[in-house]
């Protein structure tokens, strides 16, 4: 079955439908990045003190306790499940898109290994790992430009794009 460029052929209910969907989540998950930016977790340092505290630090302006082992499972879980869903969606409509083979496959897969990565080293940062909180945010970024990537690819093929010539995968 042939479904490179099948979201260039859908009817326009449907793009449209697809569109807001992908709008929609893509405010949802930048939402999340403010949360994120809110917490001081962009930096190795910020990532550290967010989940092991700042306690000692008697100049802190917000005063932080280090999270328990119930808080960190619920917080990996509930990423981890939200975060494959929001891939899993995006992805399937990634692979309906018009790319090359090899791009399009790093596009749908590469997400599920940065979401692995990033919260499994959120619990190795609270382990008191102290090296995996460079990991975190590599992976974290490297997630971010793929998310931004997908989005754009798929809302200009949605809005721009208006055929494909047709190709078998």
């Amino acid at each position: 079955m042939g479904y490179n460029g099948l979201l260039l052929t859908l009817p326009r209910e449907i793009k449209s439908f697809l569109a807001v969907f992908v709008i929609v989540l893509s405010i949802g998950y930048f939402t999340g990045l403010l949360f994120v930016s809110q917490t001081e977790s962009t930096t190795p340092a910020g990532i550290k003190e967010n989940y092991l505290g700042n306690e000692e630090d008697v100049d802190a302006e917000v005063m932080k306790f280090k999270k328990g082992e119930r808080e960190m499972l619920t917080i990996i879980h509930t990423h981890v499940l939200s975060m494959s869903f929001i891939f899993f969606l995006l992805g399937g409509i990634v692979l309906f898109t018009k790319l090359p083979k090899k791009l399009k496959f790093f596009l749908i897969l590469e997400p599920f290994f940065s979401v692995l990565a990033t919260f499994g080293g959120v619990y190795f940062v609270w382990k008191g790992i102290d090296w995996v909180k460079y990991l975190v945010i590599v992976s974290g970024i490297l997630m971010t430009l793929i998310f931004i990537t997908s989005v754009s690819i798929v809302l200009y093929q949605l809005f721009f794009q208006k055929t494909a010539p047709k190709s078998s995968i």
